[in-house]
């Protein structure tokens, strides 16, 4: 059975004339599944493509 893990994730959408930064919580069994669903969440609440999306740090928290 695949264990679901709790991910924080950090970057900024660059638009045209801005730079919004933002800092979401995500669960997921995988690195890979978390940044996906950060890209898809963050690209459809600002309308950004994925190369406006940077990410710059991922890290598993800790099972409390």
């Amino acid at each position: 059975m695949a264990v679901v893990r709790t991910y924080r994730v950090s970057g900024a959408v660059r638009k045209p004339g801005s730079e919004m930064r933002f800092e979401k919580e995500v669960r997921a069994i995988k690195p890979e599944d978390a940044l996906e669903k950060v890209y898809c969440e963050v690209g459809s609440h600002h309308k950004a493509k994925r190369f406006e999306i940077r990410i710059t740090r991922l890290e598993e928290l800790p099972e409390d």
